[in-house]
């Protein structure tokens, strides 16, 4: 069984061998080719089709970005990402459509075996992360290792998530816990300030 096979099988991996090395080397290259091109730049977001695993037609990346393999991660249409934005895909991240990520947002599948003899053999292994639609993501968020966080869902910034979040609420907090459901009432509420907004 390859390494890569090994990760999506949920065993244990060993992240320095040359098969994964190569998938790495090259997202951490094209990541560093993006991260240095002006914003402006019309070529600049076409570098993310080169190594993601999949994406929309409709997205954008700030920037600066570091994805560790690239090829692990799946992403809808229309998705936004603000600064600084970390993805250790070892294992698969399957993001929905219309998802914003604020800054610093990091989003990690790998772990590590709690005993120590085991750990510093350098042997690893990922939880597949999954992220629903019409979600966002506030600034500085941790997301960690086999987590599901549902459609229409608010994640509260600063947040570590570790646990599976329901859809249509807003969660906040270390660890990240469901504040309320999110309901008809918001609805009502931040379409009026839209209808506000066009009147101006």
């Amino acid at each position: 069984m390859r390494e890569e096979e090994k990760i999506f099988a949920g065993k244990l991996f060993d992240a320095r061998t040359k098969e994964l090395r190569d998938i790495k080397h090259k997202a951490h290259t094209l990541c560093q080719k993006f991260n240095t091109i002006d914003e402006y730049d019309e070529d600049r977001l076409s570098i993310i089709k080169e190594f993601i695993g999949n994406i929309g037609e409709k997205y954008y990346f700030q920037g600066p970005i570091q994805f560790n393999y690239g090829s692990h991660t799946f992403i809808g249409e229309n998705f936004f990402s603000n600064f600084n934005l970390t993805v250790m895909d070892d294992a698969r991240i399957y993001i929905g459509d219309n998802v914003m990520f604020g800054p610093r947002v990091s989003v990690f599948t790998a772990g590590h075996p709690i005993d120590a003899d085991v750990r510093i053999t350098g042997l690893e292994f990922g939880k597949e992360i999954k992220i629903g639609n019409n979600v966002w993501i506030g600034g500085n968020t941790v997301i960690t290792q086999g987590v599901k966080i549902g459609d229409n869902v608010i994640i509260g910034a600063a947040s570590v998530v570790t646990k599976d979040i329901e859809d249509n609420v807003i969660a906040v907090g270390n660890p990240c816990k469901i504040l309320r459901k999110i309901t008809e009432k918001d609805k009502i509420y931040w379409n009026k300030k839209k209808e506000e907004y066009f009147q101006d």
